[in-house]
């Protein structure tokens, strides 16, 4: 996602305002409050109270303290996020808005189909936090995807779904301030190994997740990451962009590799990196660019940021490398949807990212 950066006064930050150290001070205000999505009295104040570190301060924002026990910044008539939906056995509303599209419901455990979802959450609003984790849960117990990506988890939405998604093993990218996940479901997929690979520029605490398992005899590779925001960080956005591919080429031959997450990439960012690799390729364009999941950002038509700008994009992409072989067959993607396009009573839909379900077949 990306929030427009701005200070007290509503104008925008610029690199030449002021001495050195206040500019310093300064830029980083305006990165914690487009991290954090607060006021930037509130990031002057953190920041200060942790000598102006940046990744200390916002776990010092995000992280509750031991001795008071309560998820942070929630209002205090907020209930705990423990006694929110369990996802295996809670019956979800219809979660599909009228007229929109139905994406297709899959019974997968007679192995010939894989399915996956990638979701930015939107932890970092609370408003609501509640009922949207609700929102977010009902569609992972709809669809019961194989694999679940999600991007922007907090500490108290990790520890909900560790107690309440039991038939999924949970690996996160960090477990402070704000993080990815993969979500594996038991039943299906087995859990092999994981790696953090950091991305040594970042200045939002970003990185990529990569999980090695299994499903049906076919061996996966499982990527996901939450790449820099705001177009103002668009040279490191395609340098992760790099990155990543990079390792998605890097895996072995024998495995599917499947990278999902919040890229907040634009076209013309990815044609500046030179394009895709031959042996990589993103799910949406392989499937003929299907009109109804154009867009997984869209302020037009997601109210939950309430700007009165229109921004659409494809920030949210799935990329693919098929396996050379395998055991199993092969996996190959058939169909791709949108989740979260209604609103729940909160007056408000689950994150202000579209959710992106794929389904694929297991070709034996």
């Amino acid at each position: 996602m990306e929030r427009k950066r701005t200070l007290d006064c509503g104008s925008e930050a610029g690199p030449d305002d002021g001495d050195p150290v206040e500019k310093k001070r300064l830029l980083l205000c305006v990165d914690f409050t487009t991290i954090a999505s607060c006021e930037a009295a509130v990031a002057r104040r953190f920041l200060t109270e942790n000598a102006w570190e940046m990744e200390r301060a916002l776990n010092a924002y995000f992280e509750p303290r031991a001795e008071e026990g309560a998820v942070p910044h929630l209002p205090e008539t907020a209930p705990e996020l423990g006694s929110c939906v369990d996802l295996t056995s809670e019956e979800p509303a219809d979660p599909t808005c009228s007229g929109s599209r139905t994406p297709d419901i899959v019974q997968q455990e007679d192995g010939s189909a894989f399915s996956v979802i990638t979701w930015n959450i939107d932890g970092l609003d609370l408003d609501n936090l509640l009922e949207r984790a609700k929102g977010v849960c009902a569609f992972l117990a709809l669809y019961s995807p194989d694999v679940v990506f999600l991007q922007e988890v907090i500490p108290p939405y990790y520890s909900f779904l560790k107690k309440r998604a039991s038939n999924y093993t949970i690996i996160t990218g960090h477990t402070e301030g704000y993080f990815t996940a993969i979500m594996l479901k038991k039943s299906r997929v087995t859990f092999k190994s994981q790696e953090i690979i950091p991305f040594p520029k970042t200045k939002m605490m970003r990185n990529l997740l990569c999980v090695h398992a299994s499903v049906s005899g076919n061996e996966l590779c499982l990527m996901t990451s939450h790449l820099e925001s705001t177009r103002e960080h668009a040279q490191e956005r395609m340098n992760q962009l790099k990155m990543v591919l990079k390792k998605m080429q890097e895996a072995p031959e024998s495995a599917t590799v499947i990278f999902a997450g919040d890229t907040n990439l634009r076209d013309r960012e990815v044609t500046q990196c030179g394009g895709l690799p031959g042996s990589v390729a993103d799910v949406w364009e392989l499937l003929g660019r299907p009109k109804h999941c154009r867009y997984t950002w869209d302020t037009q038509a997601n109210s939950n940021l309430g700007l009165r700008v229109t921004s659409k994009h494809r920030f949210d992409r799935i990329f693919f490398r098929a396996a050379a072989g395998g055991d199993g067959g092969h996996i190959v993607p058939r169909s791709l949807d949108l989740l979260g396009l209604e609103k729940l009573d909160c007056g408000r839909y689950p994150s202000d990212h579209w959710g992106l379900l794929c389904n694929m077949d297991v070709i034996l």
